[in-house]
């Protein structure tokens, strides 16, 4: 394995024979090429493959298309009020608040011998017929409508977490090509991420929300590619009569470690910060498209908003990458809530025209708000990342890490669900948006409410340990799945 990352080396360095690239421009473009192929070699190109097509495709490209499809889905088809189609939002998102079921699942119940591949087949199916449905039925019943939406969030959180699960398996085998491994699956999100937003405008101009939803069943099929091809040992003899007794082994260990005051205080800042931070997007979405005194955007202008957030995002993961991730949490959190808070004072500038005041054209504006409120939430979010894999116990690292995250997607759809009831109170309707710079005040201000309660971090920067010794010395039982199925561990590591 040395061997072949030091011929990928010799060879990016522009010094093989042979024909190979020397330097400059050439180089540029197969260094990625060389990156990969020994990717391919050393973890095999089916692992490659599936982490392009879950990351890159699946949720980059797929949420890109699937977030906006979804507003004007909201908004054209099913003639949602904002307050409600933010209560929905919120809804959709709930499969990936189980993640700790998902990830559970994965590593402990092997499916006809195998841990992996029948999951991604069944995520992938799960996200083809959802899919497939939205797109199809000519007037399709609220309710309907929002189980299939939730179906197909819920196929794309069980890929998710399988692909984690795979990751973290390599990452153990692999140790060397961990960074690398990481390297992939966040240049595979971001780009899809980028590609998807840019396109989403224009296909949903071109054949609607609902043929946008039947495009979306060709990334769920690829899922079931990944299900299909993936290189995986086949699990012999499995005792599936002591599943029962792993599960409950692993929800006594997870409780313990809650338990601890080291853990919940975190974790009850973490939500706290989500939550407090009300979430009226589709308020502005509704206001940016039907308002009449608004700037009356496009469904293509709308999707290249979103591109140029998704780029703000890629810029703050850089920032934090390369500037600030060895800063005590307590400092760059403080400093990042509040320009957080402050971040959202550009949407009040929006919807009060101040901006045409001073002679700024709504698009720049926009595309300025939107890629600086997304850049300060990912440098928010990062240290709220590294801080979450600290916390978790020897032994259980994997599904711990997906219960914290599910914790901030409880955060998140309590985030929505208050947001949506304050449009409800501001009686902001499809029609009326009087009262929409209110619900701007006061998100803005409840953002600023989690700076007094930093005491519930820890004083320690990123690269001490959290947790007492003894925690982090738990052993695994006898019966423990393997190391392999620690399912998060590439992010514990990566950091």
């Amino acid at each position: 394995m040395e061997e072949a990352k030091e011929e990928v080396s010799f060879q990016l360095e522009g010094e093989t024979q042979e024909g190979k690239p020397e330097k400059g421009l050439k180089n540029l473009i197969w260094a990625p090429i060389y990156w990969f192929r020994m990717l391919g070699e050393e973890l095999h190109w089916s692992f490659v493959l599936g982490v392009v097509i879950v990351y890159g495709i699946s949720q980059g490209l797929g949420v890109g298309l699937s977030r906006v499809s979804t507003q004007y889905y909201m908004k054209d088809e099913q003639k949602l009020q904002p307050s409600e189609a933010q209560v929905f939002s919120g809804i959709i998102q709930i499969p990936w608040i189980v993640k700790p079921l998902w990830g559970l699942l994965t590593d402990i119940v092997p499916v006809v011998g195998y841990r992996r591949r029948p999951y991604f087949v069944f995520a992938g199916f799960l996200g083809v017929i959802s899919m497939l449905s939205l797109s199809l039925h000519k007037k399709l019943d609220l309710g309907f409508a929002l189980l299939s939406l939730m179906s197909g969030s819920a196929g794309i959180a069980i890929a998710d977490v399988t692909i984690d699960a795979c990751v973290t398996q390599n990452s153990i085998s692999h140790p060397s090509l961990a960074g690398d491994m990481q390297s992939l699956c966040g240049v595979s999100s971001s780009i899809g991420a980028l590609v998807g937003f840019s396109l989403s405008g224009f296909l949903v101009h071109l054949v609607g929300s609902k043929g946008v939803f039947g495009i979306l069943s060709i990334p769920a099929g690829l899922v079931i590619l990944v299900g299909m091809v993936l290189k995986e040992t086949h699990v012999h003899n499995f005792a599936y009569r002591r599943v029962n007794e792993k599960f409950l082994d692993a929800s006594k260990a997870m409780w313990t470690a809650l338990k601890c005051r080291d853990v919940w205080r975190p974790c009850l800042y973490m939500y706290l910060s989500l939550a407090l931070s009300l979430n009226v997007r589709e308020g502005m979405f509704y206001w940016y498209t039907d308002a009449k005194g608004g700037p009356s955007f496009s469904q293509e202008v709308v999707g290249s908003i979103f591109s140029v957030g998704a780029v703000g995002s890629l810029l703050g993961v850089l920032l934090y990458q390369n500037v600030l991730k060895n800063y005590p949490f307590r400092d760059i959190l403080f400093w990042t809530q509040l320009l957080y808070g402050a971040s959202g004072l550009l949407d009040l500038i929006l919807v009060l025209r101040i901006n045409l005041k001073l002679g700024v054209p709504d698009y720049f504006f926009v595309v300025i708000d939107e890629g600086i409120s997304l850049m300060i939430g990912r440098i928010k979010w990062m240290p709220l990342l590294v801080l979450s894999s600290k916390l978790c116990p020897s032994g259980i690292e994997g599904t711990f890490f997906a219960l914290l995250m599910s914790i901030d997607h409880v955060g998140m759809l309590s985030s929505s669900w208050a947001g949506g009831l304050l449009l409800h109170i501001l009686e902001v309707t499809r029609t009326q948006f009087d009262n929409l710079w209110i619900a701007i005040l006061i998100r803005t201000m409840l953002r600023i409410v989690p700076v007094g309660l930093l005491f519930l971090v820890p004083r320690s920067d990123p690269n001490s340990s959290i947790l007492p010794t003894e925690m982090l010395r738990i052993k695994k039982g006898d019966d423990e799945v393997e190391s392999e199925n620690v399912e998060m561990a590439s992010l514990i590591n990566s950091t």
